[in-house]
C-alpha cells in the first residue's frame, strides 16, 4: 500500500526519523542538525536529552519544565533558552489568552554553539545548567516566524542566515541582560564551586576536540589547553559535561561521520578519516554501536526519505 502512494502523500506524512536517530546520545529527532518547528505542544510522558542547544518561544500558553529535577516555568512571549543534555520534561501547560497554544522550538547543535564566538557569558551559564530568558525586545513572534519560513524554505543562504542572526542575538543578550530561570549549578560535586573560570576551562577541551576531531585525541593533549592537572581537568570535564572526556570525543566523532553521511556523498572510508577513526574496521564497530545501523545503510536511508 505504502508504494502506491503518491508524493503528495508522502509530503505529508514523511517517513519517520528511525530509532536510531532517537536513541544515541538523543531522544529527539532533530538530533545532530540545526531545526525549527512549530506546533501545539504536548506533555512529555518522560524526561529526554539530546544534543542541541535548545530554544523554546512560546505563544497562547505558559509551560512547566522539570529541568534537572527542577520545576521551572516558561513564559509566553521569550525566547528562552537551555542545554538539551540536561535532562527535560514537559510537565504543563496553562493556556495564556484567547488564541491556540504554540511552540516554536530552535534546535542548535551543541557543537556549532560552542564554535560560536564572542558568546562566553552565555555558553558558560548554559553548560553550567542554568535556563536563560531573554528580553522580548530581542526577539518576538515575527522573528521566529521569518526564521521558521527562512529555514522551511529548504534554501541553504536563507538557513545560514538564521544561524548568523541567532549568532548576533547570543551576543546582544549580555549587552540587553537576560533573566535566569534557572542559575547555573554552584556546585560541582560536594565542596567545588562551578566558577565561570571551570566552565571556560571545559568549553576550552570542547573546543579543542572538535577543532582536531580528525586528529588522534588523547587525554593529556585535550586537557593541556586548561593548563590544569590532567587529572583535574578530567574531573571537571566529566562532572560539567555528564559524560567523560573518552565518551564525549566518540560521540562528537560519530556526530561528525553522521553528518558527512548525509549531507554529501564524501566516500566512507574518507568519512572515517575524516572524523579521526583509526581504522575502517574500528569505525564499522563504533557506528554500529552508537546508531544501530552501519554507515552505508544509514546514507541510503537518508537518500531515499523524503527530508521535506
Amino acid at each position: 500500500m505504502d508504494g502506491n502512494r503518491s508524493g503528495a502523500q508522502r509530503r505529508r506524512n514523511p517517513t519517520p526519523v528511525p530509532n536510531h536517530d532517537r536513541h544515541f546520545y538523543a531522544r529527539n529527532r532533530a538530533f545532530g542538525r540545526f531545526g525549527i518547528r512549530i506546533f501545539e505542544p504536548e506533555l512529555m510522558p518522560m524526561p529526554h536529552w539530546h544534543g542541541h542547544i535548545e530554544m523554546n518561544f512560546a505563544t497562547g500558553v505558559r509551560m512547566t519544565y522539570d529541568f534537572d529535577g527542577t520545576r521551572l516555568t516558561v513564559p509566553e512571549g521569550r525566547l528562552v533558552l537551555f542545554w538539551a543534555g540536561v535532562p527535560h520534561q514537559l510537565t504543563g501547560l496553562e493556556p495564556a489568552g484567547e488564541g491556540p497554544m504554540r511552540l516554536a522550538n530552535i534546535y542548535l547543535p551543541l557543537d556549532s554553539f560552542l564554535q560560536m564566538r564572542h558568546i562566553m557569558p552565555l555558553q558558560a551559564a548554559l553548560i553550567g545548567r542554568g535556563m536563560v530568558a531573554l528580553p522580548d525586545t530581542l526577539c518576538d513572534a515575527g522573528l521566529v516566524q521569518r526564521w521558521y519560513a527562512d529555514y522551511r524554505s529548504g534554501d541553504f543562504e536563507r538557513a545560514e542566515i538564521v544561524k548568523m542572526e541567532l549568532n548576533a542575538l547570543f551576543r546582544r543578550a549580555p549587552v540587553a541582560g537576560f533573566d535566569f530561570l534557572r542559575e547555573p549549578l554552584h556546585e560541582i560535586g560536594s565542596d567545588r564551586a562551578l566558577s565561570t573560570a571551570h566552565v571556560r576551562h571545559v568549553i576550552a577541551m570542547v573546543r579543542h576536540v572538535l577543532e582536531n576531531l580528525e586528529k588522534p585525541l588523547l587525554n593529556a593533549q585535550v586537557t593541556a589547553v586548561t593548563g590544569l592537572h590532567e587529572n583535574y581537568a578530567l574531573a571537571l570535564f566529566s562532572r560539567t559535561m555528564k559524560v567523560p572526556l573518552k565518551q564525549f570525543i566518540n560521540r562528537m566523532r560519530l556526530m561528525r561521520a553522521r553528518a558527512l553521511l548525509v549531507e554529501s556523498s564524501t566516500a566512507i572510508s574518507d568519512v572515517a578519516e575524516q572524523s579521526g577513526f583509526s581504522s575502517l574496521t574500528q569505525f564499522y564497530a563504533r557506528f554500529r554501536a552508537g546508531y544501530g545501523i552501519s554507515p552505508a545503510a544509514l546514507r541510503q536511508h537518508y537518500v531515499r526519505m523524503d527530508l521535506r
